[in-house]
């Protein structure tokens, strides 16, 4: 209970520092490549984003999977690049090789599929040099640029609004 309770704190303290020294650059840039994190165990429709990216012009190769897993058994695919909590240290530090390459890719724009957040989840988010994130839960502001706040069933809906902040934005 105690060592728990320590590394939650740390854990909270190591995100709070890597979302202050976060830079943010808006730019007009049209999208060219997608990073798409989400929770495997809740959300398994990889097809949803693959439809969604090619019918605004994107090809499969530009677009990039990382999904966290709670349960041993539900483990993604093994093309899937996937992670759990067994990857962190005591001081919230990711030591998995896939993630580490997924937050240094300089993606245009990075889709967090999740609710509700985890720290597994938020940390991931927090550490990617996207230059655009977006993100369906408001627990915690700080993480995404723009917020559609919606649940996860709710995918057309998040379709139609992400597709309209986009083309607001000339994103698309």
């Amino acid at each position: 209970m105690f060592f728990k309770r320590i590394k939650t704190i740390s854990s909270e303290k190591f995100l709070t520092t890597v979302l202050n020294a976060r830079t943010k650059q808006y730019s007009s840039e049209k999208i060219n490549t997608v990073g798409i994190i989400f929770h495997y165990d809740q959300f398994e429709d990889y097809d949803f984003f693959r439809t969604l990216f090619t019918d605004l012009g994107l090809k499969d190769n530009q677009l990039r999977f990382i999904a966290f897993y709670q349960k041993e058994n539900n483990q993604p695919n093994s093309w899937d690049a996937s992670y759990n909590a067994l990857d962190f240290d005591w001081l919230g530090h990711c030591k998995s090789s896939e993630v580490t390459e997924f937050v240094d890719q300089q993606f245009d724009l990075l889709i967090s599929f999740y609710k509700p957040n985890r720290y597994e989840l938020k940390i991931v988010t927090a550490m990617s040099k996207a230059k655009f994130k977006v993100g369906i839960s408001n627990e915690d502001d700080r993480l995404h640029d723009l917020i559609i706040d919606v649940a996860l069933k709710n995918q057309s809906t998040f379709k139609v609004e992400l597709i309209k902040y986009l083309k607001t934005l000339k994103k698309i």
